[in-house]
């Protein structure tokens, strides 16, 4: 539904971020290793400018999109922008306001001991990786929202991505002391855009990893179908209560705010995984195991945009 305006709106966000982290780059080459060790006026006046100046680029690209809600004459679409701008702008001011918070500490304490300062600026850090992964999730979300979308349509080895998945997560794994049970057997290949298919697999993963519990297993299955392979993503783990499974793959929407957020979630990791499973001509659904845990069930078509194209072709 927000077709008409993501797309110029997320090109010049991402613009205007990469000239924000341009100048935040060449603020770094001006500080000495020094400044930067010891939290110097410098660094904080840098980290400073740079919260300012990323606030002030999100705050008008909310006030853009406010405006083009306010111009659109369908009352239940605006009502449905209105709620995502809303979600976007809360999710956006809550790493930026914490940030702000250990800078303004930093400032107005000048006595502070260095270990002190050094963990705000390294929690301050921490919130600028949870702003990246957000506005990434977001621009991914702009990219399969747009009326004409730039795909990358190429032949996809499904066990080589899981694999690689699987080497790149393993650290993460052996931290919550989880197993993971690789059942594809190949070959399993697929025409598709090589970023949005690893965002399924990939986020699923990580979901697990976040919210099925320390030394649970996860496992992935895979059928043939006639046209698409079916695949199963599944834990042991506690699961989700009922009444949260239909709003699982809603965008924003976390069963355990408080927790979701204190683990690092964007909160648009499954809504991701819908979209590209879509995108591929497939379906998604999610159901609790009998046994516990959390299912995923899903289908990727194998030569999806081939049809599409021969499709379009037959049209013209």
């Amino acid at each position: 539904m927000i077709r008409r305006y993501s797309n110029p709106i997320s090109r010049n966000l991402v613009v205007s971020l990469v000239v924000v982290s341009a100048l935040f780059v060449a603020g770094f080459l001006w500080l000495s290793a020094a400044d930067f060790m010891q939290g110097s006026w410098r660094f904080v006046v840098l980290v400073a400018a740079m919260i300012i100046a990323i606030f002030s680029i999100l705050s008008y690209f909310v006030t853009k999109i406010n405006k083009i809600i306010g111009d659109e004459a369908d009352v239940e679409n605006a009502e449905i922008r209105r709620e995502l701008t809303q979600n976007i702008a809360h999710e956006l001011k809550t790493p930026v306001a914490s940030i702000q918070g250990y800078l303004e500490t930093i400032l107005e304490t000048p006595e502070m001991d260095e270990e002190t300062r050094n963990q705000f600026v390294e929690r301050s850090f921490t919130q600028t990786r949870r702003l990246t992964a957000l506005l990434q999730d977001i621009s991914t979300l702009n990219k399969m929202d747009a009326k004409a979308p730039n795909y990358k349509i190429e032949s996809i080895d499904i066990c080589k991505m899981v694999e690689t998945i699987s080497a790149d997560t393993y650290l993460q794994r052996s931290s919550a002391q989880m197993t993971f049970r690789d059942q594809l057997f190949p070959p399993i290949v697929i025409k598709g855009d090589y970023t949005m298919v690893y965002s399924i697999f990939r986020n699923l993963m990580d979901n697990a990893i976040a919210y099925a519990g320390t030394g649970t297993t996860v496992t992935v299955t895979a059928a043939r179908g006639e046209d698409c392979w079916h695949f199963i993503f599944r834990d042991n783990g506690a699961g989700v209560p009922e009444q949260h499974l239909d709003r699982l793959f809603e965008r924003f929407y976390r069963v355990d705010k408080g927790r979701s957020r204190k683990l690092g979630g964007t909160g648009l990791g499954l809504a991701i995984v819908k979209n590209a499973v879509r995108i591929h001509g497939g379906d998604i659904t999610v159901r609790n195991n009998e046994s516990g845990g959390l299912r995923f069930d899903f289908s990727l078509k194998v030569n999806n945009f081939e049809t599409a194209r021969a499709k379009k072709s037959r049209r013209k």
